[in-house]
């Protein structure tokens, strides 16, 4: 009945670029619901839309919570090409609309973003004993090995392929 959990440590592989996007609202008047519920409903159709499309769009997954007052998905995007042109996609422009027509310059509820451009190899992870989540479920899932075994050289990977793209780059253009 849940999901499968996966014994032992586990790692993502992290030789690709990625976009990380954190997106949320913020309940600020519990009591002005025709103000905050709108905003709130928008959000399952463009995410069945996200998980429909995924290829397409770019999309890889996402993980989402929800607070008291505050709610957050943390959406994983093959880069930040595909995530902007969603942002231009009809659903999406949709429910922008409609929110502002709604709430804006309305103190009841609240919108917010952050933006996050990974490099390959400057990014790192682990899981132990958990089914397939965040990163681990948007890129290639992998079992923890000694080449693998601390943050430090799983980070360290990165280091070497910035490095020798660095390099690549001088050579290239000499002084």
């Amino acid at each position: 009945m849940g999901q499968e959990v996966f014994t032992g440590r586990f790692t993502t592989e992290n030789s690709e670029n990625i976009v990380v996007f954190l997106i949320g609202m913020r309940i600020n008047n519990r009591l002005a619901v025709n103000k905050w519920l709108p905003v709130f409903n928008a959000m399952p159709g463009m995410i069945k839309e996200l998980y429909t499309n995924k290829d397409e769009l770019g999309f890889l997954s996402m993980e989402s919570y929800f607070g008291l007052r505050t709610t957050v998905m943390i959406q994983y995007w093959r880069s930040t090409e595909d995530l902007m042109a969603y942002a231009k996609n009809e659903k999406h422009l949709t429910a922008w609309k409609n929110f502002n027509q709604k709430v804006e310059n309305n103190e009841a509820v609240g919108i917010y973003h952050e933006t996050y451009e990974l490099k390959a190899g400057n990014y790192e992870s682990i899981y132990g004993n958990m089914p397939l989540y965040g990163l681990g479920k948007a890129l290639k899932h992998v079992p923890i090995t000694v080449e693998r075994g601390s943050a430090r050289k799983r980070l360290g990977s990165g280091k070497f392929k910035q490095t020798n793209v660095q390099k690549d780059r001088v050579e290239q253009n000499p002084s």
